[in-house]
């Protein structure tokens, strides 16, 4: 059953192509644990296979404001994301409801939503330093890459500006930053390895397999891979045999996949660390007649879903897009009214991610793009 609700987010998601630019309203869309085990791996109930959860749950389109008062009655924020990329999209129509429902309690949001073409830590610091001499509330960073941000988010943090994290790449404690809270996928380790152990069990623990990465050093990309890596690393029949970056394009992933394929006779896989690469791994392997190969990837592309519900695409780990821009919202005003992690609101608010398979993919095309079957 859809309703109402989320007949909405399937109109918007099929009339919205990309996010431009918001300042009113956002555009619609330990590693010592056994890694043989979803549970035991994340250790909570963020990643969750499909036995536990079908597409319907994959995305939560019911989010409602808790029992926070806002100090305020108007806050200002920006926010900059890693690439202007349909994959926050999903999470800007998070963004723009939980915007809308605050307006509705009378408190008025204002905020940026910015990007540039191609990941750039580099672009990012430019981003928020200029953010820093304008009149925002809090500044919200989804980390390109910890080494670069971390100096830069903290020397912000020390000159007494709010800044948190967000979406899918955090810089906590341990990386050294003082960024005050981070919204969005905490088990990127984990959605890595609950992939492999899919696409291992699959293959029946032998084959040669291939990985795509996305960029070097965006800490999702880099920490789903690793978790690929450690699988893989358990099987002695197994075995890693191209690595590749393929900078979050579809064109860059299916050119990568068609020199793996020739490389490789006797490919028997390829992993896919973000939403783009398995669309472009699926288009090689549909030309070259390699549709044996077993391929396990991230997201919502409807174009990743077409290949899943055909059996191109064996299965995708669904980040909850949604609640990530929902869940930002409300964390940040609680920041902005000079409130620290604890009671009100966590340190690190994890979103969960739902593994989908082929039998589940049509369901998952409607509720998010409104595609019959």
């Amino acid at each position: 059953m859809i309703n109402s609700h989320m007949k909405r987010h399937i109109l918007k998601i099929c009339s919205c192509l990309l996010v431009l630019t918001l300042p009113l309203c956002a555009c619609s869309f330990s590693k010592d644990t056994d890694i043989h085990s979803s549970k035991n791996a994340t250790n909570d109930e963020n990643t969750i296979t499909e036995s536990e959860e079908d597409a319907f749950y994959a995305v939560n389109f019911n989010k409602t404001l808790d029992n926070y008062e806002p100090k305020k009655k108007s806050y200002n924020f920006y926010f900059t994301y890693k690439l202007v990329h349909p994959w926050w999209d999903a999470v800007a129509m998070g963004i723009e409801d939980a915007v809308a429902d605050y307006e509705n309690r009378g408190i008025y949001i204002t905020y940026e939503y910015l990007a540039p073409a191609s990941v750039s830590a580099d672009d990012q610091v430019n981003r928020i330093k200029s953010a820093a001499d304008g009149n925002y509330d809090l500044i919200g960073v989804d980390v390109a890459d910890v080494s670069v941000l971390t100096p830069v988010i903290n020397a912000l943090i020390d000159d007494g500006k709010k800044v948190m994290t967000f979406s899918s790449s955090d810089a906590d404690e341990s990386a050294g930053c003082k960024r005050i809270a981070y919204v969005g996928n905490t088990h990127n380790y984990e959605d890595g390895v609950d992939l492999t152990n899919a696409l291992c069990k699959k293959l029946g623990y032998k084959g040669k397999v291939a990985i795509l990465i996305g960029d070097e050093n965006v800490p999702c990309h880099e920490d789903r891979a690793k978790g690929a890596r450690d699988v893989i690393a358990q099987y002695d029949e197994m075995e890693i045999v191209a690595e590749a970056y393929d900078h979050d394009s579809i064109d860059n992933a299916y050119d990568i996949t068609k020199d793996f394929l020739a490389k490789y006779d006797d490919l028997a896989g390829i992993i896919c660390c973000n939403m783009s690469n398995p669309v472009g791994a699926a288009r090689a392997v549909i030309e070259e007649n390699r549709t044996d190969i077993v391929i396990v990837g991230m997201d919502h592309d409807k174009e990743s879903l077409e290949y899943l519900r055909d059996g191109y695409i064996y299965c995708l780990g669904v980040q909850d897009c949604y609640s990530i821009g929902y869940d930002t919202i409300q964390v940040a005003i609680k920041i902005s009214d000079g409130h620290l992690p604890g009671n009100l609101y966590s340190e690190k608010t994890e979103e969960k991610t739902t593994l989908i398979y082929k039998d589940s993919a049509q369901e998952l095309l409607f509720i998010l793009y409104g595609e019959a079957g």
